[in-house]
C-alpha cells in the first residue's frame, strides 16, 4: 500500500480533513509509519493510552482525539460523575463532546468559538442526516462543557435549536398487550414486561429495582432516583405482588430484582429489548414496538378508564403536566364518540 506524505503541520491536516471528510480514509505519516485516521494513535504515547472503545467510537469522517482532547473529555466525565448526573446522560454528553473535539481538530478545546458549533451542524450533523434530537444534544453538551470546564460559554449565536417534532406516543390496545405478555413462556421475561406495563416504568427504572423496593404490605413499589433524581412510589395489586413473589422464589436474585447471567449484576438493557422483540414475534405483532410503548399504553389505558390526569402524572414521574397531557391526544375515550359528517350523508 502506498502512502502519500504531506507536510506535518496543522494547516495541512485541517485542509485534508475538510476536503475528504466522509468521502475517503486519510492516512498520515509519523516517524516513517502510516496510520489510518480512524485509528486513535498519532504518537507512540498516544497509542499506548488509546482504548479499544475510543477507537470504535470514532464517527464518520472524523479524526481521532488528541492527547489533550482525551484529557479534556476525562475532565468532563469526572465533573459530570461528581455532580451525580445519570449514567445515560453522562454517556450521551461525553460522546457528543468527543465528536465535537474530533470535528474541530487540529484545534483544541480552548481555541474554539461559537463558529465551530455552527460549523459542526452545517458540515457534519446535517450532511450525515442526524436527527433533531442529536443536534439538540450536541448543542447542550458543548454549552455545558464550556460553562463548567472552561467557565466560558459558547453561544450558538444565530444558530437556533431545531424546532421539536411533536409526535404522538405509540400505544398498544389492551388485547395486544395481553397477547404480548402471554406469549412469553419464560417466567423472568414475562414478569419484566408485565411490570413495565403494570406500573408504567421506564426501562432503566425496571432494571434498577431491588427486591427490597417491593413494599408488600402497602401494595407499593418504590422507584429510587429516577429521571430528574426523583423518588416516587407506584401502586401494585395483590396479583402483581404474587407474580413478583413467585418469580423471586424461583430465581432468588442476589441484589437486583432482575439479574443477568452474572449474579449480582442487573439485567442488560439490550437483552431486555431482545426479550420484547421475541415476545412480539410470538404474539404476531408486526409493529416496531419498543419498551416505552408499554409505558405509553399504561398511561393511555388509565386515562381511558377515567383516571384523573394529575394522578397519571404522579405515577409516571412527570415533572410537568404538559408532558402527561399528550396522552389525551391518543386516548379513544372521547374521540370514538365523535360522529363524522360523512355518516350523515
Amino acid at each position: 500500500m502506498n502512502c502519500w506524505h504531506v507536510p506535518d503541520n496543522s494547516e495541512s491536516l485541517s485542509l485534508l480533513y475538510r476536503a475528504f471528510q466522509g468521502k475517503a480514509v486519510i492516512k498520515y505519516a509519523i516517524s516513517g509509519s502510516c496510520f489510518n485516521e480512524n485509528e486513535s494513535p498519532v504518537t507512540v504515547e498516544d497509542q499506548k493510552i488509546a482504548s479499544r472503545k475510543d477507537r470504535a467510537a470514532n464517527s464518520v469522517g472524523l479524526p481521532p482525539l488528541s492527547i489533550k482532547g482525551r484529557e479534556e473529555i476525562e475532565r468532563y466525565r469526572q465533573w459530570m460523575e461528581t455532580n451525580r448526573y445519570p449514567v445515560s446522560t453522562i454517556q450521551t454528553y461525553v460522546s457528543m463532546m468527543e465528536k465535537f473535539l474530533k470535528f474541530v481538530r487540529p484545534k483544541e478545546a480552548h481555541e474554539c468559538t461559537s463558529d465551530d458549533l455552527t460549523r459542526i451542524v452545517g458540515e457534519y450533523i446535517l450532511p450525515n442526516g442526524f436527527s433533531r434530537s442529536f443536534q439538540n444534544q450536541m448543542i447542550s453538551s458543548v454549552k455545558k462543557f464550556y460553562s463548567h470546564i472552561y467557565r466560558t460559554v459558547i453561544d450558538p449565536g444565530k444558530l437556533t435549536r431545531p424546532r421539536p417534532q411533536h409526535k404522538l406516543p405509540n400505544v398498544l390496545s389492551r388485547e395486544e398487550v395481553k397477547l404480548l405478555l402471554n406469549s412469553s413462556k419464560n417466567e423472568k421475561h414475562r414478569v419484566m414486561l408485565s411490570l413495565i406495563y403494570a406500573c408504567g416504568l421506564r426501562r432503566s427504572e425496571l432494571l434498577q429495582l431491588l427486591p427490597s423496593d417491593i413494599e408488600r404490605y402497602r401494595n407499593l413499589i418504590r422507584i429510587r432516583q429516577s429521571k430528574g433524581f426523583r423518588d416516587r412510589v407506584v401502586p401494585v395489586s395483590d396479583r402483581t405482588i404474587a407474580m413478583i413473589d413467585s418469580y423471586i422464589g424461583r430465581y432468588k436474585p442476589a441484589k437486583y430484582l432482575f439479574e443477568g447471567q452474572n449474579q449480582g449484576e442487573p439485567y442488560s438493557a439490550a437483552s431486555l429489548e431482545k426479550v420484547l422483540k421475541r415476545a412480539c414475534g410470538l404474539a404476531g405483532i408486526r409493529k416496531e414496538v419498543t419498551l416505552h410503548w408499554l409505558r405509553h399504553s399504561f398511561a393511555t389505558h388509565l386515562l381511558e378508564s377515567g383516571t384523573d390526569l394529575r394522578y397519571i402524572q404522579e405515577l409516571l414521574g412527570h415533572r410537568s403536566s404538559k408532558t402527561t397531557e399528550i396522552y389525551t391526544h391518543v386516548s379513544t375515550k372521547s374521540i370514538q364518540k365523535i360522529r363524522s359528517p360523512f355518516d350523515d350523508l
